[in-house]
């Protein structure tokens, strides 16, 4: 055992008093760290039951708390770290260095924390809408740290980085108002009767009573194609009927146009052959 004292800088006999000290400290750092998890953990909760009574923005209802824990979490590792005998001048000289470094590589992740925080000081979402973000398209469930959830109308889950979110396009479909419109660019055939299409929509628009009907129902002539009379149509709905109102008319559009004598034509080309 000597042996190992000496290239432990130890004295002679010390070695059992040194594993004895050493074992100590990473029991007591252990305990701090699971103290510490488990108190961020319940702040968590505590902050979040706090703030739904005093009825705060569900938006930040979800960053607080996300962030106290991490807070918390980020103490507890740091008081761990200091019982294990490194001093903290010693630290924040180690801490300082690689926060440098760990801030250079994850540059990303502090664009995130500050899209977080951009999003819910001027707020262009909230907890509950029906946004497009970087071309995802969903109602925001959760608004943490560093990222956005959304929840698709199939219900997939999608994570966007709070700092692409706060620095890119973002289409809200549901800011300040309780209803939107539904829009179809609806194909016939040339030679096809025009009055007809257009009745037939109308009595669509009539039979569906999730259309407002206090608000504009268009059907008009919206373009010539290439190898098609193009229909554009537009109605008013509330938010939560859009995707079904959307849906159902396209179905019905379908369905029931060739039982009128209208067909829906395919893009085509005419080539003409002539002989010399």
């Amino acid at each position: 055992m000597s042996k190992i004292e000496g290239w432990l800088g130890l004295e002679t006999g010390k070695l059992a008093d040194f594993l004895w000290n050493l074992g100590a400290k990473i029991a007591i750092a252990t305990i701090v760290l699971i103290i510490g998890f488990w108190l961020a953990k319940a702040a968590s909760k505590a902050t979040k039951k706090v703030l739904l009574k005093r009825d705060t923005d569900e938006s930040l209802i979800s960053f607080l708390t996300s962030l106290v824990g991490m807070l918390i979490k980020t103490l507890a590792v740091i008081t761990a770290v200091t019982q294990m005998g490194v001093e903290m001048t010693s630290f924040a000289v180690i801490l300082g260095a690689a926060g440098l470094a760990i801030g250079m590589a994850f540059s990303g992740t502090l664009s995130n924390f500050a899209g977080g925080v951009m999003i819910l000081l001027f707020k262009p979402y909230k907890i509950g809408d029906l946004v497009s973000i970087q071309g995802e398209t969903g109602t925001v469930s959760e608004i943490l740290i560093f990222n956005t959830i959304l929840k698709t109308p199939d219900n997939q889950t999608i994570i966007v980085a709070n700092g692409a979110a706060a620095n890119g396009n973002i289409t809200n479909f549901t800011k300040d108002s309780p209803i939107r419109t539904v829009n179809w660019t609806f194909g016939i055939a040339y030679g096809d009767d025009l009055k007809v299409a257009r009745e037939l929509i109308h009595k669509f628009y009539d039979e569906d009573k999730r259309i407002l009907a206090d608000e504009e129902r268009v059907v008009v002539l919206g373009e010539l194609g290439d190898s098609s009379v193009n229909l554009a149509c537009r109605v008013w709905v509330k938010n939560e009927d859009y995707f079904g109102v959307l849906f159902d008319m396209n179905e019905r559009v379908y369905t029931e146009f060739g039982d009128a004598g209208l067909s829906i034509p395919f893009p085509q080309m005419d080539v003409h052959v002539q002989k010399d």
